[in-house]
């Protein structure tokens, strides 16, 4: 069964839109095309947007069948006030880091404000004509990709100013296994502002239920939270995207990467930016083990990638079978040959996304990837038990 839910003074309010009985354990493996995200079930979730003026949190991952969410509401009579935009901006075209202004849509007019850059958190000004919020964004499941960060921010403004929260969820593409070290909270930035692991194994929904649980927004306030669940899916089923969450982020290969490698932009090693292999390939020029050789270039997407127009040598990743885990094995041996080098490996990104000193040192100190995974097990143990209450999916 799934159901709008609403958490208010620390009581689940079901509001049960539909029932539908599930038997996850009895089913053979599901494909993509067999789970139905939120954001689809239009019909279930109207009810509580008709009458009022509402705000998308969204961006070119926001479909409804191929139809973008605004264009789907706004065709059934929704009052469509404003729409939020996160890294990448709303069309999902922007660099990574780069600054998105406030702009209007050119299809519907509808003004876009940004929320990545200095205006990360909805200010009141621009929740004041606002009766719900609603969220939906395609996440891949690892700590440090910002679009979780946007959705703290989005549920501790509109707790701020009694405005609820409708969460439209979506599959996690990483959500069959919890990995990597937590984070310690004096590392805390917009590429990890919880302790939760690089790898959390949450749907969007549940990571929402568990930032209002575990009272992490600002001052312990809560928001007031529905969520919308999906149709036919589990947390261990294999599911490919219909969209590139982000520029870089191509294909599943480089999402299934993306936790392992995304430590790689906190060290001197290119990971693909500026190629067609984003989050597939791990390279630099003063690497002399050449497996594979790339160039990054400036291009859509990757304006000034590291290393540009140099020729990287490195692995190439693309065929590789992705094991469920943090693998430490690249970034380890990486690390080892620019030490022979006597170059420099980390930069002060690393910290931030590794979200403590803890594993730079480690590496640094000549620990073996299971000798560093040894260190996290009773976290990660501690996590996944919390982890469990805020579940929606088996």
């Amino acid at each position: 069964m799934f159901c709008l839910c609403c958490f208010k003074d620390n009581k689940m309010t079901l509001v049960i839109l539909f029932i539908s009985t599930f038997l996850f354990c009895c089913q053979p493996k599901q494909t993509t095309k067999d789970v139905i995200t939120g954001a689809a079930q239009v019909d279930h979730y109207i009810p509580l947007l008709v009458g009022k003026s509402v705000a998308l949190v969204a961006n070119q991952t926001s479909l409804v069948h191929q139809v973008h969410l605004v264009d789907t509401l706004l065709s059934r009579g929704i009052n469509i006030s404003k729409v939020f935009a996160p890294e990448h901006g709303f069309r999902g075209e922007a660099d990574a880091g780069a600054s998105i202004d406030n702009t209007i849509d050119t299809k519907t007019g509808l003004p876009i404000f940004s929320l990545y850059g200095k205006n990360k958190k909805p200010s009141k000004e621009f929740l004041e004509d606002v009766d719900m919020v609603v969220f939906d964004i395609q996440d891949v499941g690892a700590r440090f990709y910002t679009y979780i960060s946007t959705l703290h921010y989005v549920m501790e403004a509109c707790a701020e100013n009694s405005i609820p929260v409708l969460v439209l969820d979506r599959p996690n593409p990483n959500a069959h296994y919890v990995d990597g070290p937590i984070l310690d909270t004096a590392f805390k930035s917009f590429v990890g502002m919880h302790p939760i692991p690089i790898v959390h194994g949450m749907t969007i929904a549940e990571y929402a239920q568990m930032i209002n649980g575990e009272y992490w927004l600002k001052d312990s306030v809560k928001c007031e939270l529905y969520w919308q669940g999906m149709k036919n899916y589990d947390h261990q089923k294999s599911y490919n995207l219909p969209i590139k969450p982000s520029p870089n982020l191509p294909n599943s290969q480089s999402i299934a990467l993306y936790p392992s490698l995304c430590l790689f932009e906190g060290t001197d090693m290119s990971i693909g930016r500026g190629t067609s292999q984003q989050f597939q390939v791990i390279g630099s020029p003063k690497l002399d083990s050449c497996f594979y050789a790339f160039t990054p270039i400036s291009g859509q997407g990757a304006k000034y990638p590291k290393h540009e127009n140099k020729d990287c040598c490195g692995w190439d990743l693309r065929d590789i079978e992705v094991q469920n885990k943090v693998d430490l094995e690249y970034l380890i041996e990486s690390y080892r040959q620019y030490e022979e080098m006597d170059e420099r490996f980390f930069n002060s990104f690393f910290d931030k996304l590794a979200g403590s000193s803890q594993l730079r040192i480690q590496i640094e100190s000549g620990w073996s990837s299971d000798q560093i995974k040894q260190t996290w097990k009773d976290d990660l143990d501690a996590f996944k038990k919390k982890r469990q209450l805020y579940l929606i999916y088996p």
